[in-house]
Protein backbone atom coordinates (compact mmCIF):
# COMPACT_ATOMS: atom_id res chain seq x y z
CA UNK A 1 0.00 0.00 0.00
CA UNK A 2 1.44 3.73 -0.51
CA UNK A 3 -0.32 6.59 0.88
CA UNK A 4 0.21 9.69 -0.88
CA UNK A 5 0.13 13.14 1.99
CA UNK A 6 -0.20 16.17 0.76
CA UNK A 7 1.28 19.58 1.98
CA UNK A 8 -0.84 21.31 4.94
CA UNK A 9 -1.82 24.85 3.46
CA UNK A 10 -3.64 26.35 6.80
CA UNK A 11 -3.02 26.62 10.82
CA UNK A 12 -4.38 23.15 12.41
CA UNK A 13 -6.87 23.56 15.39
CA UNK A 14 -9.04 21.54 17.30
CA UNK A 15 -9.13 18.49 19.76
CA UNK A 16 -7.50 14.81 18.97
CA UNK A 17 -8.21 11.72 20.79
CA UNK A 18 -5.47 9.09 20.59
CA UNK A 19 -5.94 5.44 20.59
CA UNK A 20 -5.10 3.91 23.71
CA UNK A 21 -1.22 3.43 24.99
CA UNK A 22 0.88 0.32 23.04
CA UNK A 23 3.09 -0.64 26.63
CA UNK A 24 0.18 -0.62 28.83
CA UNK A 25 -2.45 -2.36 26.43
CA UNK A 26 -0.13 -5.22 25.93
CA UNK A 27 0.80 -5.28 29.81
CA UNK A 28 -2.96 -4.99 30.57
CA UNK A 29 -3.47 -8.34 28.71
CA UNK A 30 -0.27 -10.41 30.20
CA UNK A 31 -1.20 -9.69 33.59
CA UNK A 32 -5.00 -10.32 34.23
CA UNK A 33 -4.10 -13.46 32.59
CA UNK A 34 -2.26 -13.93 35.42
CA UNK A 35 -4.79 -13.61 37.71
CA UNK A 36 -8.31 -15.78 37.92
CA UNK A 37 -11.13 -12.94 38.12
CA UNK A 38 -12.49 -11.31 35.38
CA UNK A 39 -11.00 -7.76 34.65
CA UNK A 40 -12.54 -5.30 32.46
CA UNK A 41 -9.64 -3.46 30.11
CA UNK A 42 -11.38 -0.39 28.89
CA UNK A 43 -9.42 1.92 25.88
CA UNK A 44 -7.79 -0.74 24.70
CA UNK A 45 -5.20 -0.39 21.68
CA UNK A 46 -6.81 -3.11 18.92
CA UNK A 47 -3.50 -3.08 16.42
CA UNK A 48 -1.79 -5.76 14.98
CA UNK A 49 0.71 -5.76 17.80
CA UNK A 50 -1.38 -5.86 20.66
CA UNK A 51 -3.71 -8.80 18.84
CA UNK A 52 -0.12 -10.69 18.97
CA UNK A 53 -0.33 -10.40 23.20
CA UNK A 54 -4.27 -11.56 22.86
CA UNK A 55 -3.91 -14.25 20.67
CA UNK A 56 -0.53 -16.22 23.12
CA UNK A 57 -2.22 -15.63 26.13
CA UNK A 58 -5.65 -17.37 24.89
CA UNK A 59 -3.23 -20.02 23.83
CA UNK A 60 -2.39 -20.35 27.32
CA UNK A 61 -5.22 -19.99 28.49
CA UNK A 62 -7.23 -17.35 29.31
CA UNK A 63 -10.35 -16.27 28.43
CA UNK A 64 -10.94 -12.81 26.40
CA UNK A 65 -14.21 -11.33 25.48
CA UNK A 66 -14.56 -8.12 23.18
CA UNK A 67 -17.46 -5.98 24.18
CA UNK A 68 -16.52 -3.58 21.57
CA UNK A 69 -13.38 -2.61 19.30
CA UNK A 70 -11.64 -1.30 22.71
CA UNK A 71 -13.11 -2.64 25.53
CA UNK A 72 -12.36 -6.10 26.42
CA UNK A 73 -12.85 -8.74 29.71
CA UNK A 74 -9.79 -11.03 30.46
CA UNK A 75 -10.40 -13.64 32.98
CA UNK A 76 -6.99 -15.56 33.65
CA UNK A 77 -6.28 -19.41 35.52
CA UNK A 78 -4.24 -17.95 38.23
CA UNK A 79 -0.41 -17.18 37.89
CA UNK A 80 0.49 -21.20 38.35
CA UNK A 81 -1.71 -22.22 36.46
CA UNK A 82 -0.87 -21.32 33.19
CA UNK A 83 -1.27 -23.61 30.11
CA UNK A 84 1.34 -25.43 27.83
CA UNK A 85 0.27 -23.77 24.72
CA UNK A 86 -0.62 -26.52 21.85
CA UNK A 87 0.67 -24.62 18.88
CA UNK A 88 3.45 -22.23 17.91
CA UNK A 89 3.02 -19.34 19.87
CA UNK A 90 3.72 -16.18 17.04
CA UNK A 91 4.57 -12.72 18.30
CA UNK A 92 4.13 -11.69 14.78
CA UNK A 93 5.90 -8.11 14.38
CA UNK A 94 5.47 -7.56 18.48
CA UNK A 95 9.10 -7.45 20.22
CA UNK A 96 7.27 -6.98 23.89
CA UNK A 97 4.66 -9.74 23.44
CA UNK A 98 8.48 -11.91 22.78
CA UNK A 99 10.32 -10.36 25.30
CA UNK A 100 8.24 -10.37 28.07
CA UNK A 101 6.36 -13.20 26.91
CA UNK A 102 9.86 -15.70 27.07
CA UNK A 103 10.14 -14.37 30.65
CA UNK A 104 7.04 -14.99 31.78
CA UNK A 105 6.70 -18.86 30.13
CA UNK A 106 10.60 -19.44 31.31
CA UNK A 107 9.28 -18.58 35.03
CA UNK A 108 6.13 -20.41 34.98
CA UNK A 109 8.26 -23.72 33.76
CA UNK A 110 6.10 -23.79 30.39
CA UNK A 111 7.40 -25.59 27.29
CA UNK A 112 6.64 -23.30 24.33
CA UNK A 113 8.09 -22.38 20.79
CA UNK A 114 8.04 -18.76 19.61
CA UNK A 115 7.93 -17.27 16.04
CA UNK A 116 7.23 -14.16 14.35
CA UNK A 117 7.32 -11.81 11.39
CA UNK A 118 10.12 -11.34 9.18
CA UNK A 119 11.34 -8.56 11.03
CA UNK A 120 11.33 -9.67 14.69
CA UNK A 121 13.08 -12.69 13.29
CA UNK A 122 16.14 -10.41 12.89
CA UNK A 123 15.56 -9.13 15.76
CA UNK A 124 18.28 -9.69 18.75
CA UNK A 125 17.43 -12.17 22.13
CA UNK A 126 20.21 -12.39 23.32
CA UNK A 127 19.38 -9.71 25.73
CA UNK A 128 16.63 -11.39 27.30
CA UNK A 129 18.05 -15.00 26.82
CA UNK A 130 21.49 -14.53 28.74
CA UNK A 131 19.91 -13.23 32.16
CA UNK A 132 17.01 -16.12 32.24
CA UNK A 133 19.45 -18.88 31.45
CA UNK A 134 21.96 -17.34 34.51
CA UNK A 135 18.10 -17.73 36.59
CA UNK A 136 18.00 -21.41 35.07
CA UNK A 137 16.17 -21.13 32.30
CA UNK A 138 16.38 -23.46 29.56
CA UNK A 139 16.37 -21.66 26.18
CA UNK A 140 17.35 -22.86 22.53
CA UNK A 141 17.36 -20.21 19.86
CA UNK A 142 18.58 -19.66 16.50
CA UNK A 143 21.82 -17.45 17.08
CA UNK A 144 19.94 -15.25 19.76
CA UNK A 145 17.42 -14.89 17.30
CA UNK A 146 13.85 -17.07 16.49
CA UNK A 147 12.82 -19.44 16.31
CA UNK A 148 12.99 -19.75 20.28
CA UNK A 149 11.68 -22.66 22.05
CA UNK A 150 11.70 -22.36 26.05
CA UNK A 151 11.65 -25.78 27.80
CA UNK A 152 10.74 -26.48 30.99
CA UNK A 153 13.20 -27.67 33.75
CA UNK A 154 13.29 -29.55 37.00
CA UNK A 155 13.25 -26.79 39.84
CA UNK A 156 12.36 -23.36 39.84
CA UNK A 157 14.12 -20.91 38.22
CA UNK A 158 16.81 -18.82 40.95
CA UNK A 159 16.85 -15.35 41.91
CA UNK A 160 19.39 -13.36 40.50
CA UNK A 161 20.97 -9.24 40.72
CA UNK A 162 21.54 -8.27 37.29
CA UNK A 163 23.08 -5.09 35.90
CA UNK A 164 21.55 -4.19 32.39
CA UNK A 165 23.95 -3.46 29.89
CA UNK A 166 21.49 -0.94 28.41
CA UNK A 167 18.61 0.89 29.37
CA UNK A 168 15.45 -0.91 28.10
CA UNK A 169 11.65 -1.92 29.76
CA UNK A 170 11.43 -4.99 27.53
CA UNK A 171 14.40 -6.53 28.86
CA UNK A 172 13.41 -5.39 32.47
CA UNK A 173 10.26 -6.82 32.22
CA UNK A 174 11.34 -9.94 30.67
CA UNK A 175 13.31 -10.34 34.47
CA UNK A 176 10.46 -8.88 36.41
CA UNK A 177 8.30 -11.41 35.26
CA UNK A 178 10.71 -14.50 35.69
CA UNK A 179 11.58 -12.91 39.06
CA UNK A 180 7.49 -13.97 40.01
CA UNK A 181 8.48 -17.34 39.78
CA UNK A 182 11.99 -17.78 41.14
CA UNK A 183 12.66 -18.33 44.84
CA UNK A 184 14.08 -15.16 46.41
CA UNK A 185 14.64 -11.64 45.34
CA UNK A 186 15.89 -10.87 41.88
CA UNK A 187 16.96 -7.50 41.21
CA UNK A 188 17.49 -5.60 38.43
CA UNK A 189 19.69 -2.51 37.96
CA UNK A 190 19.48 -0.04 34.75
CA UNK A 191 22.36 2.69 33.71
CA UNK A 192 19.69 4.16 33.01
CA UNK A 193 16.06 4.62 34.19
CA UNK A 194 13.10 3.23 31.06
CA UNK A 195 9.42 3.18 31.08
CA UNK A 196 7.90 1.65 34.27
CA UNK A 197 4.20 0.25 33.27
CA UNK A 198 5.51 -3.25 34.53
CA UNK A 199 6.28 -2.09 37.63
CA UNK A 200 3.09 0.16 38.41
CA UNK A 201 0.58 -2.54 37.09
CA UNK A 202 2.14 -5.29 38.93
CA UNK A 203 2.51 -3.69 42.10
CA UNK A 204 -1.65 -3.08 41.44
CA UNK A 205 -2.00 -7.08 41.25
CA UNK A 206 -0.35 -6.72 44.46
CA UNK A 207 3.34 -8.00 43.54
CA UNK A 208 5.69 -7.17 46.13
CA UNK A 209 7.85 -5.25 43.70
CA UNK A 210 9.80 -2.35 45.04
CA UNK A 211 12.29 0.61 42.96
CA UNK A 212 14.83 2.51 44.01
CA UNK A 213 16.75 5.12 42.41
CA UNK A 214 17.68 2.63 39.14
CA UNK A 215 16.70 -0.11 40.73
CA UNK A 216 13.94 -2.58 40.52
CA UNK A 217 13.52 -5.94 43.12
CA UNK A 218 10.66 -8.37 42.54
CA UNK A 219 10.07 -11.42 45.09
CA UNK A 220 8.68 -14.47 44.24
CA UNK A 221 4.50 -14.21 44.07
CA UNK A 222 2.48 -17.42 45.01
CA UNK A 223 -0.56 -15.26 43.86
CA UNK A 224 -1.47 -12.29 41.79
CA UNK A 225 -4.96 -10.28 42.60
CA UNK A 226 -6.13 -8.81 39.58
CA UNK A 227 -7.94 -5.43 39.91
CA UNK A 228 -11.67 -5.35 38.14
CA UNK A 229 -10.83 -2.28 35.62
CA UNK A 230 -7.83 -1.27 34.24
CA UNK A 231 -8.15 2.01 31.99
CA UNK A 232 -5.27 2.27 29.26
CA UNK A 233 -4.28 5.79 29.26
CA UNK A 234 -3.66 7.19 25.48
CA UNK A 235 -0.41 6.53 23.87
CA UNK A 236 1.96 9.74 24.10
CA UNK A 237 4.18 8.03 21.84
CA UNK A 238 0.87 8.19 19.28
CA UNK A 239 0.52 11.63 20.41
CA UNK A 240 3.87 12.44 19.43
CA UNK A 241 3.45 13.07 16.08
CA UNK A 242 0.05 15.31 16.52
CA UNK A 243 2.25 17.32 18.92
CA UNK A 244 4.87 18.03 16.49
CA UNK A 245 2.64 18.64 13.83
CA UNK A 246 0.90 21.08 15.62
CA UNK A 247 4.59 22.97 16.82
CA UNK A 248 5.77 23.16 13.27
CA UNK A 249 3.05 24.05 10.88
CA UNK A 250 1.76 27.58 11.49
CA UNK A 251 -1.25 29.33 13.37
CA UNK A 252 -1.88 25.69 15.06
CA UNK A 253 -3.27 25.08 18.35
CA UNK A 254 -4.05 21.40 19.03
CA UNK A 255 -5.77 19.82 22.46
CA UNK A 256 -4.69 15.47 22.51
CA UNK A 257 -6.59 14.51 25.27
CA UNK A 258 -5.87 11.74 28.16
CA UNK A 259 -2.21 11.15 27.30
CA UNK A 260 -0.71 8.98 29.86
CA UNK A 261 2.36 11.37 30.94
CA UNK A 262 3.90 8.72 32.85
CA UNK A 263 7.76 10.71 33.84
CA UNK A 264 9.21 7.52 32.19
CA UNK A 265 7.26 8.51 28.90
CA UNK A 266 8.03 12.23 29.27
CA UNK A 267 11.58 12.50 27.52
CA UNK A 268 9.32 13.74 24.11
CA UNK A 269 7.85 16.77 26.23
CA UNK A 270 11.09 17.46 27.78
CA UNK A 271 13.31 18.01 24.98
CA UNK A 272 10.99 19.57 22.72
CA UNK A 273 10.45 22.26 25.61
CA UNK A 274 14.17 22.73 25.32
CA UNK A 275 13.51 23.41 21.77
CA UNK A 276 11.39 26.57 23.01
CA UNK A 277 7.84 24.35 22.28
CA UNK A 278 4.79 25.37 23.33
CA UNK A 279 3.39 22.79 24.81
CA UNK A 280 1.10 22.44 28.07
CA UNK A 281 -0.73 19.77 30.32
CA UNK A 282 -3.94 20.42 31.48
CA UNK A 283 -6.74 18.40 33.68
CA UNK A 284 -3.98 16.26 35.29
CA UNK A 285 -4.96 13.54 36.73
CA UNK A 286 -4.24 9.49 38.09
CA UNK A 287 -5.96 6.39 36.68
CA UNK A 288 -5.15 3.26 38.00
CA UNK A 289 -1.65 4.67 39.24
CA UNK A 290 -0.63 6.24 35.69
CA UNK A 291 -1.08 10.14 35.32
CA UNK A 292 -2.87 11.24 32.62
CA UNK A 293 -3.41 14.52 31.03
CA UNK A 294 -4.32 16.65 28.24
CA UNK A 295 -1.65 18.13 25.95
CA UNK A 296 -1.96 21.55 24.68
CA UNK A 297 0.31 22.59 21.60
CA UNK A 298 0.42 26.22 19.60
CA UNK A 299 2.90 26.76 16.77
CA UNK A 300 6.31 27.20 18.09
CA UNK A 301 9.67 28.52 16.35
CA UNK A 302 12.03 25.67 17.32
CA UNK A 303 15.61 25.81 17.93
CA UNK A 304 17.95 23.19 17.67
CA UNK A 305 19.23 20.78 20.76
CA UNK A 306 21.43 18.25 21.97
CA UNK A 307 20.21 14.73 22.77
CA UNK A 308 22.20 12.51 24.85
CA UNK A 309 21.73 8.94 26.08
CA UNK A 310 20.87 10.24 29.91
CA UNK A 311 17.31 10.60 28.56
CA UNK A 312 17.33 7.87 25.58
CA UNK A 313 15.49 4.97 28.02
CA UNK A 314 12.16 7.77 28.23
CA UNK A 315 12.27 8.51 24.66
CA UNK A 316 13.88 6.02 22.59
CA UNK A 317 10.40 5.49 20.64
CA UNK A 318 10.53 9.01 20.11
CA UNK A 319 13.33 9.90 18.12
CA UNK A 320 11.98 9.37 14.55
CA UNK A 321 9.39 12.12 15.05
CA UNK A 322 12.17 14.26 16.85
CA UNK A 323 14.15 14.21 14.40
CA UNK A 324 11.30 15.37 12.44
CA UNK A 325 10.77 17.91 15.17
CA UNK A 326 14.50 19.08 14.26
CA UNK A 327 14.28 19.72 10.54
CA UNK A 328 11.91 22.23 11.19
CA UNK A 329 13.97 23.97 14.16
CA UNK A 330 16.54 26.55 13.43
CA UNK A 331 20.04 25.48 13.42
CA UNK A 332 21.43 21.74 14.24
CA UNK A 333 19.85 18.71 16.73
CA UNK A 334 22.54 16.08 17.29
CA UNK A 335 21.32 13.16 18.91
CA UNK A 336 23.64 10.81 20.46
CA UNK A 337 23.52 7.53 22.51
CA UNK A 338 20.20 6.03 20.35
CA UNK A 339 22.34 3.00 19.29
CA UNK A 340 19.12 0.77 20.49
CA UNK A 341 17.90 2.66 17.49
CA UNK A 342 20.15 0.26 15.00
CA UNK A 343 18.41 -3.02 16.81
CA UNK A 344 14.13 -1.65 16.48
CA UNK A 345 11.61 -2.88 13.55
CA UNK A 346 14.31 -1.75 11.14
CA UNK A 347 17.56 0.29 11.77
CA UNK A 348 16.04 3.72 12.47
CA UNK A 349 18.94 5.58 12.29
CA UNK A 350 19.74 4.40 8.73
CA UNK A 351 15.85 4.55 8.06
CA UNK A 352 15.39 8.28 9.34
CA UNK A 353 19.07 9.41 7.37
CA UNK A 354 17.68 8.17 3.75
CA UNK A 355 14.00 8.72 3.91
CA UNK A 356 14.48 12.27 5.19
CA UNK A 357 17.20 13.10 2.23
CA UNK A 358 14.84 12.64 -0.23
CA UNK A 359 13.33 15.68 1.08
CA UNK A 360 16.62 17.70 1.10
CA UNK A 361 20.06 16.29 0.47
CA UNK A 362 22.21 16.80 3.28
CA UNK A 363 18.97 17.04 6.09
CA UNK A 364 20.32 14.27 7.95
CA UNK A 365 24.09 12.75 8.84
CA UNK A 366 24.20 8.98 9.77
CA UNK A 367 26.25 8.65 13.08
CA UNK A 368 27.19 5.39 14.75
CA UNK A 369 24.93 5.84 17.61
CA UNK A 370 22.82 8.82 16.56
CA UNK A 371 22.76 11.52 13.73
CA UNK A 372 23.00 15.09 13.25
CA UNK A 373 20.01 16.78 11.63
CA UNK A 374 20.15 20.37 10.09
CA UNK A 375 17.20 22.55 10.67
CA UNK A 376 15.55 24.83 7.84
CA UNK A 377 16.55 23.38 4.61
CA UNK A 378 14.42 23.83 1.95
CA UNK A 379 12.07 21.04 1.01
CA UNK A 380 10.90 18.82 -1.99
CA UNK A 381 8.12 16.88 -2.45
CA UNK A 382 9.59 12.77 -1.93
CA UNK A 383 8.65 9.52 -2.24
CA UNK A 384 9.98 7.52 0.81
CA UNK A 385 9.85 3.83 1.93
CA UNK A 386 8.83 2.95 5.68
CA UNK A 387 11.43 -0.10 5.62
CA UNK A 388 8.19 -2.02 6.68
CA UNK A 389 8.31 0.08 10.39
CA UNK A 390 5.57 2.25 11.48
CA UNK A 391 7.14 5.36 13.52
CA UNK A 392 8.98 5.68 10.29
CA UNK A 393 5.62 5.45 8.08
CA UNK A 394 3.90 8.01 10.35
CA UNK A 395 7.26 10.54 10.96
CA UNK A 396 7.25 10.34 7.03
CA UNK A 397 3.31 11.29 6.83
CA UNK A 398 4.29 14.32 9.48
CA UNK A 399 7.62 15.42 7.48
CA UNK A 400 5.61 15.51 4.37
CA UNK A 401 2.43 17.35 5.48
CA UNK A 402 4.79 20.21 6.89
CA UNK A 403 6.70 20.33 3.78
CA UNK A 404 5.60 19.65 0.42
CA UNK A 405 4.04 16.37 0.46
CA UNK A 406 5.53 13.14 0.39
CA UNK A 407 4.51 9.18 -0.90
CA UNK A 408 4.63 6.65 1.24
CA UNK A 409 5.56 3.24 0.21
CA UNK A 410 4.60 0.20 2.29
CA UNK A 411 2.20 2.92 4.48
CA UNK A 412 -0.46 0.15 5.81
CA UNK A 413 2.23 -1.03 8.21
CA UNK A 414 0.81 1.65 10.80
CA UNK A 415 -1.54 -0.96 11.64
CA UNK A 416 1.08 -2.43 14.03
CA UNK A 417 0.21 0.75 16.62
CA UNK A 418 -2.20 3.46 15.25
CA UNK A 419 -4.78 1.77 12.23
CA UNK A 420 -6.40 4.73 12.43
CA UNK A 421 -3.56 7.25 12.06
CA UNK A 422 -4.03 8.40 8.40
CA UNK A 423 -7.91 8.93 8.94
CA UNK A 424 -7.12 11.37 12.05
CA UNK A 425 -4.75 13.06 9.86
CA UNK A 426 -6.73 14.29 7.13
CA UNK A 427 -9.42 15.16 9.62
CA UNK A 428 -7.44 17.37 11.50
CA UNK A 429 -6.14 18.55 8.00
Amino acid sequence: MNKTISRINHGLNGEITIPGDKSISHRSVMFASLGDTPVRIENFLNAADTLSTVNIMKALGAKVEFIDDNTLIVTGLGLHDLKEPQTVLDAGNSGTTLRLLMGLLAGANINAEFTGDDSLSNRPMKRIIEPLTTMGANIESNAGKLPIKIKSVNQRLKAIEYDMPVASAQLKSAIILAGLFADGQTKITEPQVSRDHTERMLSAFGAKITKSKNAVTIERADKLTAPKEIFVPSDISSAAYFMVLGLITKNSELLIKNIGVNTTRTGIIDVLKEMCANIELENKRTICGEEIADIRVKYSKLKGVNINKEIMGRLIDEIPIIAVAAAFAEGQTVIKGAGELRVKETDRIKAVAESFNKFAEGMVEELDDGMIIQGNLKKKFAKADSYGDHRIAMSLAILGAAANGVEITNAGVVNISYPGFYVELEKIK
